[in-house]
């Protein structure tokens, strides 16, 4: 039961959020993005391609494989004048040579089966001293435990099966720093970063989130019985917490440089 990029219901699970302000700051660290060029592979609804205009870059093109989330992301940049959108393949974009300053490949990899491809083509797109920047989680990233701020933790404790399922399509990070290595990347550094997913006022605002599977692709995977489970025992976990609730994803980030 994996999600369907190219469905409609989907257009507005991966979008209608904002950008945790220490994400951009960690991006910043590493590139000065103002009036660069700059490639968000794999966009998804436009969120970090809106947050790039916004942090000055000259221009962003965002591309996705779904045109469902393309529409979205259209739709969510509207106002930003520097963005623009094609549709592709991230692994074949049929993009012309070394073109973009930046790359951000941001919750792709573990959708893609042939990384070194990826980061051949990331390598073809970059100008000379270009940068990636690439974020996804690793296993060890998804398996922590769950507790209030870390509600994902909890999925895998209620349901111990799901950890097959992201061992299957979860990265190692050491492989990824040796496919960027093959694929010609100096200075291949990696980190990791709690960022700021949402905030919910209450555990019933977290529980709307959840029913609704919002950004989840993992959620898919449950029929609506088990996300009634699921949600119970998240409830369950969270009874003690009354007030708001600061959830966070760890993620894994990489640089390299071309």
């Amino acid at each position: 039961m994996a999600v369907d990029f190219h469905s409609k219901a989907i257009r507005l699970s991966y979008t209608n959020r904002d950008v945790d302000p220490l994400w951009e700051n960690l991006l910043l660290s590493h590139v000065d993005v103002e009036g660069k060029r700059v490639l968000d592979l794999g966009c998804g609804g436009g969120i970090y391609t809106k947050a790039l205009a916004q942090m000055g870059a000259r221009e962003i093109v965002g591309l996705d494989f779904s045109k469902e989330m393309l529409t979205t992301a259209r739709k969510y940049c509207e106002n930003e004048g520097n963005t623009s959108f094609v549709w592709g393949d991230a692994a074949d974009t049929g993009l012309e040579n070394e073109q973009f300053d930046l790359i951000l490949n941001r919750a792709v990899i573990h959708h893609l089966s042939d990384l070194p491809l990826l980061f051949e083509e990331m390598h073809r797109l970059l100008k000379p001293d270009g940068i990636a920047f690439i974020q996804d989680r690793t296993l060890e990233d998804c398996l922590l435990p769950g507790n209030k701020n870390h509600v994902r933790g909890y999925f895998f404790e209620a349901f111990p099966n799901l950890i097959s399922f992201e061992r299957d399509r979860r990265p190692l990070a050491n492989d990824v720093h040796q496919f960027l290595q093959d694929a010609g990347f100096t200075e291949v550094h990696s980190t990791v970063f709690w960022e700021t997913r949402k905030h919910y006022n209450s555990v019933h605002c977290l529980e709307e989130d959840l029913k609704a599977r919002t950004g989840r692709a993992i959620l898919h995977e449950l029929t609506d019985k088990e996300m009634d489970i699921l949600v119970g025992y998240i409830k369950k976990q969270l009874a003690y917490f009354a007030d708001s609730i600061h959830e966070k994803d760890r993620w894994t980030i990489w640089t390299a440089h071309k």
